[in-house]
């Protein structure tokens, strides 16, 4: 299994922002931070907004910031805004599905609880979790 690059991205956003919490940040700073490019990054961000995770101010002091408080927003629900749009695998999908062994395949149902395995766990943890008393995290990741 393979995280998809908006996903990694999201957490490395949403974790800098709860580093900075209580500070507008810039995207710019963001991006350095995080070793991305702004314009895939502007991407995430839209999303996250979109969601509430983030919120984004605009003009000449604009930037983003957290859109709830750190222990409000659930790992999980971040993986699934960014995954659940791509099925695992071919036979999760209706439409794309041409597997001739989908009618007797228990592989199907197996991935299907490794899936809820791995969600369960990262739904148990918050982006607080991540970050609080994480002072390596900190170190690299706080604005001066």
């Amino acid at each position: 299994m393979r995280l998809t690059t908006r996903t990694n991205l999201a957490m490395r956003t949403l974790m800098f922002c709860a580093i900075n919490e209580g500070r507008v940040v810039r995207k710019a700073e963001v991006a350095a931070a995080c070793n991305a490019s702004e314009n895939h990054l502007a991407q995430v961000i839209h999303g996250l907004a979109q969601k509430g995770f983030l919120r984004t101010v605009r003009g000449r002091c604009g930037g983003l910031a957290l859109g709830r408080p750190a222990e409000k927003i659930v790992v999980g629900d971040v993986f699934r805004t960014f995954e659940s749009n791509l099925p695992f695998t071919e036979c999760f999908s209706k439409k794309e599905n041409k597997c001739p062994l989908t009618p007797s395949c228990r592989l199907k149902c197996a991935l299907n609880d490794a899936l809820a395995a791995f969600y369960g766990t990262l739904d148990k943890l918050s982006l607080r979790d991540m970050v609080q008393e994480n002072t390596e995290l900190e170190d690299l990741l706080k604005v001066a």
